[in-house]
């Protein structure tokens, strides 16, 4: 109850504050490239609820169709504007709504995309009895994921065999010691790692 209310609270500061950011980023968004500047995307929530996440569009609007989900080092399909807003983690910016609704929290396993989750949907009945978060620990060890999968001749299948599984070992890991304490930790390793770049 009270990480709810920490959510809640902290969610609507963050909107008040950074009203004049969501602005600036959503013109620059729509004078870079055509296309919307939301970027919606279903996820596996809590207790396998789906819902869909926001955050700004940094590629082009056809990105799926152009190359899956996958997204490597340099992607094409990324846009000039979403390149500074992937490096600074602004993109994420409007996931602040999913916190206000109640769909994620600010520190929590990172959700994800419904073929991962059917595919580990064993450790995925551990991870999701919380809500999903903007940031975790497995968002912390793998900040520079785009880059670690430019680096494998089959980006989906280092993805699926060694990257995801030490996500779920990292979530599992927080669901076992999430505490507020715990949780202002990551949430201030996050912010300095994020003031670094």
């Amino acid at each position: 109850m009270m990480k709810r209310t920490v959510d809640v609270i902290g969610a609507i500061i963050g909107l008040v504050l950074l009203t004049p950011v969501f602005l600036v980023v959503a013109i620059a968004v729509k004078l870079d490239s055509p296309g919307t500047v939301l970027f919606h995307q279903e996820r596996i929530g809590r207790r396998f609820r789906p819902f869909r996440i926001h955050k700004f569009r940094t590629m082009v609007p056809d990105a799926v169709q152009r190359g899956g989900m996958i997204t490597v080092g340099d992607d094409p399909r990324i846009t000039r504007v979403g390149r500074v807003l992937r490096r600074l983690k602004i993109d994420e910016l409007p996931q602040l709504f999913n916190v206000l609704r109640g769909d994620m929290s600010f520190v929590g396993p990172r959700p994800e995309v419904r073929r991962y989750v059917e595919l580990f949907r064993e450790d995925y009945r551990e991870i999701l009895r919380m809500p999903p978060g903007i940031t975790d620990l497995a968002s912390l060890k793998y900040r520079n994921e785009a880059h670690v999968l430019a680096l494998a001749s089959n980006p989906e299948e280092t993805y699926i065999h060694h990257i995801l599984p030490e996500k779920i070992a990292l979530a599992k890991e927080y669901t076992r010691h999430a505490s507020l304490v715990f949780d202002l930790r990551v949430l201030c390793t996050t912010l300095w790692c994020v003031w670094r770049r």
